[in-house]
């Protein structure tokens, strides 16, 4: 009797019209996306060290280099490192948890070294936000809901002055000041404006 249940999990399934679209969008964000090779975790002489998983180790590397905004090997051999050891939770390297990293850097899309560096602070402050988002969720007294609530607090603020700082760098500096100007015509009719700074005044 053939088994049915085999037969039943063997059909391809077919996305719905709202899943397909889903997938076509997610397929599109790939498109745009500087994205690099996995990274893994392997055991060499004795000890655990990271690897790019790709077939040429130098293409992987430029690809890595790409998508983190660098030229310099150097700079991108740190920055792995620096990762690593944010990411993991003892003396061997967590390859989740470097990849997960490693992702919400890529995914900032830098341009450079300087924002890498923020992006991957970033990264880390928001790990550690999350760190303790768990323990004030599992508070056994008051001491420490407050020891975890504290500190959870100054690290979501931190990551809301990393994002302004990053707004920042990339712009320059430069901020567009907007003023509302209300002008009141004959008739006692108010019309509303915006009027942006910098711009020229028309003749």
């Amino acid at each position: 009797m053939a088994n049915t249940e085999n037969t039943e999990a063997e059909k391809a399934y077919t996305p719905t019209e709202r899943e397909h679209a889903a997938i076509a969008r997610m397929a599109e964000r790939n498109k745009k996306r500087r994205s690099g090779p996995y990274l893994t975790v392997n055991d060499q002489s004795g000890r655990k060290v990271i690897d790019i998983d790709h077939e040429d180790t130098k293409t992987g590397a430029l690809l890595l280099m790409d998508s983190v905004g660098t030229n310099s090997a150097t700079f991108l051999n740190g920055l792995l490192n620096q990762l690593s050891n944010a990411s993991s939770q003892g003396p061997e390297p967590n390859e989740d948890g470097v990849n997960f990293m490693l992702s919400v850097v890529q995914s900032i899309e830098p341009r450079d070294e300087m924002e890498a560096m923020l992006a991957s602070q970033m990264a880390a402050v928001h790990m550690a936000t999350m760190t303790f988002a768990r323990r004030l969720a599992h508070v056994e007294n008051i001491p420490q809901q407050e020891s975890a609530e504290k500190a959870f607090n100054k690290l979501a603020r931190t990551f809301t002055a990393q994002m302004e700082a990053l707004k920042r760098y990339r712009t320059g500096g430069q901020q567009k000041m907007t003023v509302e100007h209300v002008t009141v015509n004959d008739g006692g009719q108010a019309i509303v404006g915006n009027v942006s700074g910098g711009g020229q005044k028309k003749k």
